[in-house]
C-alpha cells in the first residue's frame, strides 16, 4: 500500500534526519565518541547507527579515530560557510546604520594578501557610491581607501605594493610620484582620517578611517560630490564614533 501525504504537510526523509542526529552527537563531542554512545544519544539502534557511521565517514563528514567518531572535513567546511554567511551579514547591517547615520555611501575594504580589497559598499539612489572606473586595487595610491591601507602597512610591504601597482596619474589632480606619496603618508598623524580631492574621480571628495583589527590593515571610507565637500568634516566625526561603537562588529567581520 502506498503511503498518503497530507497536501501540506513537508515529505520528510527519515535516513536524513538519522543522520543529522548523528552528526549534531558527534558534534556534541569535542575528542570524539564511540558507535555505541552515539547511538545511545541518537536515539537509534545500534546496527543502524553503524550503517549510517560508515556512509558519513566516506562522505568525509566524520572521521574514526582511535575507535571514537569525530568531524571530518566536510562538516567543517559546512560549518565555515555559515559562519562566512554570518559575517558578510553583520558587515552589510553595519554598512547600511553607518550610511544612514552620515548620510552619505559608505565603503568597507581591507588590505588582504597583498590587495586592496573593498568588502562592502552601502549607498542609496539619492547618495550613490563612486563608480569604479579604474580598478581600484590598482589604483590605491589615488583613492583615500587606498591610501588609508597603505598608510597602516610597514615600508617593505608598501614597497611591494608600489612595485606591483606603480604609482601615476589618473586624474590631473592624482599625487605626482611614488615620493609624493611617502611623504603624504609619512605626515598623517596615528588613526588620523585620510582625504584625498578628486584624485580618483573627478567631482568627487573622499575620506577614510584607518580601523585597527588586529594586524589587519582596514579602513572605513565616506564619499561626495565636490559641491557638498562642506559636509565632509562632520561625516567623518560622526562616522568615527559610530564605527567606535560598532568596532567588535567590525573587528569580527574583517576576516570574512
Amino acid at each position: 500500500m502506498s503511503a498518503v501525504h497530507n497536501a501540506g504537510a513537508p515529505t520528510l526523509i527519515g535516513s536524513v534526519q538519522r543522520a543529522l542526529r548523528l552528526l549534531e552527537a558527534v558534534g556534541s563531542h569535542g575528542d570524539g565518541a564511540p558507535a555505541k554512545q552515539l547511538a545511545r544519544e541518537a536515539g537509534l539502534p545500534l546496527p543502524t547507527a553503524y550503517h549510517l557511521l560508515r556512509t558519513l565517514t566516506h562522505e568525509g563528514y566524520l572521521r574514526r579515530e582511535g575507535g571514537v567518531f569525530v568531524l571530518g572535513d566536510a562538516a567543517w567546511r559546512l560549518a565555515s560557510g555559515g559562519l562566512q554567511q554570518k559575517r558578510r551579514g553583520m558587515i552589510v547591517d553595519s554598512l547600511a546604520h553607518f550610511r544612514d547615520a552620515v548620510g552619505a555611501p559608505v565603503y568597507f575594504a581591507v588590505y588582504r594578501e597583498g590587495e586592496i580589497e573593498v568588502v562592502g559598499v552601502s549607498d542609496t539612489p539619492t547618495a550613490p557610491a563612486c563608480e569604479e572606473w579604474a580598478d581600484f586595487r590598482a589604483t590605491g595610491h589615488a583613492h583615500a581607501i587606498g591610501q588609508c591601507l597603505l598608510g597602516q602597512l610597514d615600508e617593505k610591504t608598501r614597497k611591494d605594493h608600489y612595485d606591483r601597482h606603480p604609482v601615476g596619474a589618473v586624474t590631473p589632480y592624482t599625487v605626482r610620484d611614488e615620493r609624493a606619496l611617502e611623504q603624504r603618508l609619512a605626515s598623517l598623524q596615528r588613526m588620523e582620517p585620510v582625504t584625498e580631492r578628486q584624485e580618483y574621480v573627478l567631482g568627487t571628495v573622499c575620506a577614510a578611517i584607518p580601523i585597527t583589527a588586529g594586524d589587519t590593515a582596514a579602513t572605513m571610507a565616506i564619499s561626495f560630490p565636490l559641491h557638498q565637500e562642506d559636509r565632509l568634516r562632520y561625516a567623518v566625526d560622526r562616522l568615527r564614533r559610530e564605527v567606535g561603537a560598532l568596532l567588535s562588529t567590525l573587528s569580527f567581520s574583517i576576516s570574512i
